[in-house]
């Protein structure tokens, strides 16, 4: 059996993109990449003054409306380090412009060696246009992952 590998998804504050897109891929991928799980970090989780529990309403509530459970998330959201990008075999960020500079001020170097989506925050579409593209890009990803 393959080696498991770690796809890492990244958003500002591990609360809602990035919680979303992890709990995704994990629900869909065991049945086309079953050697391929997701975990998620925030770049500035300090942002995030107004995350409040474990992840944003949304983000429950779209994993719920999809039979995904939660408890498996049930946890505060949790800071990019060297290592967790390290340990990571392909690292997403949800939004390019958001995040590449968080990147290149917190992480020098890796902000060319991640791949970048263009998935907005709550300031650029609502949540539940976000949720459903980065349901579309997950889906893809998965694809992907299954050619190689």
């Amino acid at each position: 059996m393959p080696a498991m590998r770690t796809v890492l998804f990244l958003c500002t504050g591990n609360y809602y993109r990035s919680r979303f897109a992890e709990a995704l891929f994990n629900h869909i991928a065991p049945g086309s990449v079953p050697n391929w799980r997701a975990d998620s970090r925030g770049l500035a989780i300090e942002k995030g003054v107004n995350n409040f529990g474990h992840m944003s309403k949304d983000t429950a509530q779209a994993l719920t409306e999809r039979h995904i459970p939660l408890d498996p998330y049930q946890r505060l959201p949790l800071p990019t380090t060297p290592g967790s990008l390290a340990d990571a075999d392909l690292v997403i960020a949800l939004k390019e412009t958001e995040h590449r500079p968080l990147l290149a001020e917190r992480f020098p170097g890796w902000e060319e060696r991640v791949e970048y989506w263009h998935v907005h925050d709550v300031d650029g579409s609502t949540p539940q246009e976000a949720i459903t593209q980065i349901e579309e890009l997950v889906s893809k990803l998965v694809q992907r992952l299954a050619k190689t």
